[in-house]
């Protein structure tokens, strides 16, 4: 079963490039979100970021994992 995936961070955070090569290797696709663009982004998501979140239970998997702890996240 393939979940909708989002990745909440922002640019130029060495931490989210990480989250990135991780979903990348486990060959998943998301989108990414930046949260500097909406204050209310940032002050849900500003101090826990990379967040990948599930769209379709809105289960959060806070910073950090790896591959492994992803790949029990998109099993939930």
């Amino acid at each position: 079963m393939t979940h909708n995936l989002i990745l909440y961070g922002t640019e130029y955070c060495h931490l989210c490039e990480e989250a990135e090569s991780i979903l990348t290797r486990a060959h998943l696709s998301w989108h990414g979100i930046e949260i500097a663009d909406e204050d209310a982004l940032l002050q849900r998501y500003g101090t826990r970021i990379p967040v990948l979140r599930r769209d379709d239970n809105n289960a959060e998997l806070d910073w950090p994992f790896d591959d492994a702890s992803v790949q029990r996240f998109i099993k939930l």
